[in-house]
């Protein structure tokens, strides 16, 4: 469920970047709308600049013709008020009629801040006059009473900032507000996706803006199940069938394999014979083992055999699996050399005795089974940083490097796609890395330093 609270951060994020990006777009809206309104520059500005102009000559005052061009071009009307007198020293050409040339200290003041003839005025002040500019109507409004409290002035932007934080966050609870119920709807779905790649089933409400997806993984959900609980029972079938072709066939097989044993050592038989009746034995033998290895590799495939886990002697366990095969090596065929350290007595795992007895006899069959002119084995147990490690390894034929990176990714012959016929290492060796795997280990299959094949069986000690 992390993805929610990031969820969330992302849509807060969205929200705040919104937030300043208006306001810097408004703020540069207004700016730029403000400057282009006043780009003329300031009628203060001018009547200051037509009040300094102001100059005396033999004729009066008058002011420069540029300027008086300029000022009538934007029908914008002057007249210079003696300071003393309070009357009008000069005036322009295109004064109204209806402006007063004479005023009193208290409409001097008023037109300072306000209007004459509903005409915006603005006031320079001149060496000996106060010159006054008259601006078109409608051309610029002016605030008579232009007085504010102080203490309020000096906490404006306190004010303002404190303003727009409220707004932001008036804004943001609105927004988390409006949705909250798809962040509501949304946390049940990302929990259904969750649970649909583990294989739990997902039920989720139909209801709310999300209903229809809500809907498709419910669907996907039920299909998913429907089809595991086909492969369970299409497992079970299989195993069920492994078990009972295994059972069925135990019994002919050791006829079989009884009868051999007989003729193999009649002696009204010819040698040839008897030699073709101990081939018998061996493969009989042979397809015994393979029958208890399928029924094996089914077993654990599927969960179905229990691992009795004890603490034993790996050392002494391997030595005597080693010494079970010299034992049965009559023809001294395939003699076995123990490479362990001497001083290495005891190495103890916590494993199941009859599992790993079982891996490490189907390593030395294995090495006996793939070189029929004999062969030297070496088996040894090592301790190496919190590991116990098994070896088997053989100076036979070996594998070439393609075989061995196939048998060290090669899935299970029971859900294998390829040509098994071309598999010379098969069922044994992979049960072998079942039963590592199934006790935290692995099983790492390479060549011999001796020439030949061999595996090394990893277990955590």
């Amino acid at each position: 469920m992390k993805s929610i609270p990031k969820l969330i951060r992302r849509f807060v994020l969205i929200l705040l970047l919104s937030i300043f990006l208006f306001l810097v777009l408004n703020m540069g809206f207004l700016i730029a709308y403000t400057m282009g309104h006043s780009a003329n520059g300031s009628p203060w500005t001018a009547a200051q600049d037509a009040a300094e102009a102001m100059a005396v000559t033999e004729e009066g005052y008058t002011l420069p013709e540029e300027m008086q061009e300029e000022l009538e071009s934007k029908n914008i009307w002057a007249v210079y008020i003696d300071n003393t007198t309070l009357k009008a020293l000069w005036h322009s050409d295109n004064l109204p009629d209806t402006v007063p040339l004479e005023y009193t200290a208290s409409e001097i003041a008023s037109l300072t801040r306000g209007y004459i003839d509903d005409c915006p005025a603005f006031t320079g002040t001149g060496e000996e006059g106060l010159m006054i500019l008259g601006y078109p109507q409608k051309s610029f409004w002016k605030h008579m009473y232009p007085s504010w409290d102080y203490q309020m002035i000096e906490s404006a932007p306190m004010t303002v900032l404190m303003v727009l934080g409220g707004n932001v966050l008036l804004v943001l609870l609105i927004y988390i507000g409006a949705n909250s119920g798809l962040l509501r709807s949304v946390r049940p779905i990302v929990e259904g996706i969750r649970k649909l790649p583990e294989g739990e089933p997902v039920s989720i409400k139909e209801k709310g803006i999300l209903s229809e997806l809500a809907f498709h993984l419910n669907k996907t959900s039920e299909m998913l199940q429907s089809q595991k609980y086909q492969l369970r029972k299409k497992d079970a079938a299989r195993a069920n069938w492994i078990a009972g072709v295994s059972h069925d066939i135990r019994t002919p097989l050791s006829m079989v394999m009884g009868y051999a044993a007989q003729l193999e050592a009649s002696e009204y038989l010819r040698e040839e014979d008897r030699k073709k009746a101990s081939a018998i034995v061996r493969q009989s033998r042979r397809m015994k083992n393979l029958i208890n290895d399928l029924n094996l590799a089914s077993k654990m495939e599927y969960n179905m055999q229990p691992i009795v886990r004890e603490e034993i002697n790996a050392v002494a366990l391997v030595r005597q699996v080693a010494v079970d095969f010299i034992n049965m090596d009559v023809d001294g065929r395939y003699p076995i050399e123990w490479e362990t350290d001497e001083e290495l007595a005891v190495c103890r795992i916590c494993a199941d005795k009859e599992l790993i007895k079982r891996a490490v006899s189907n390593l030395i069959q294995n090495s006996m089974n793939h070189n029929e002119d004999g062969c030297t084995v070496y088996v040894a147990v090592e301790e190496i940083k919190g590991y116990c490690v098994i070896s088997v390894e053989d100076d036979g034929t070996g594998a070439s490097e393609e075989e061995v990176e196939r048998l060290n990714h090669a899935p299970h012959y029971m859900v294998c796609d390829t040509n098994t016929r071309e598999q010379r290492h098969g069922l044994g060796l992979l049960i072998v890395k079942q039963i590592a795997e199934s006790h935290g280990g692995k099983a790492e299959i390479g060549k011999s330093g001796h020439g030949g094949f061999g595996v090394k069986i990893v277990l955590p000690l």
